[in-house]
């Protein structure tokens, strides 16, 4: 069974930067899309990246569109979000998951195969 972890969550100020990280162990996460999805300290969770499995194709919800990039680096094994102009709207915990086709959904459709154990962000001054 592989595994999941996110990896560069933290506190930054307003305006700020964070790359997070997604690695992957005991699979090749190439073989798969990504989606990047948060917790909100409300409990609410919404899905706010995906990418495909070539890198080809990229989702972003319109919160975060603009200010975040995903990417993924087969030779890491890892995929990447990296968030910029920081919003204290931003803060909650983030976590990547491997879909099983590409399906970017965020009405509970999306076929989500592995999880990571999710990394904190915390956006505040």
């Amino acid at each position: 069974q592989g595994q999941l972890m996110e990896s560069g969550g933290g506190l930054v100020q307003p305006g700020g930067s964070l790359r997070l990280s997604c690695s992957a162990s005991g699979f090749t996460l190439g073989s798969y899309p990504i989606a990047w999805f948060r917790q909100l300290p409300g409990g609410e969770r919404e899905v706010v990246s995906c990418i495909n499995n070539g890198g080809s194709s990229t989702y972003y919800s319109e919160p975060v569109k603009g200010r975040f990039t995903t990417s993924r680096d087969r030779a890491l094994n890892t995929a990447f979000l990296q968030m910029d102009s920081l919003k204290p709207a931003d803060t909650g915990v983030y976590y990547c998951a491997t879909l099983r086709y590409w399906l970017c959904s965020d009405d509970g459709t999306a076929p989500y195969r592995d999880f990571g154990q999710g990394t904190p962000v915390t956006v505040s001054s």
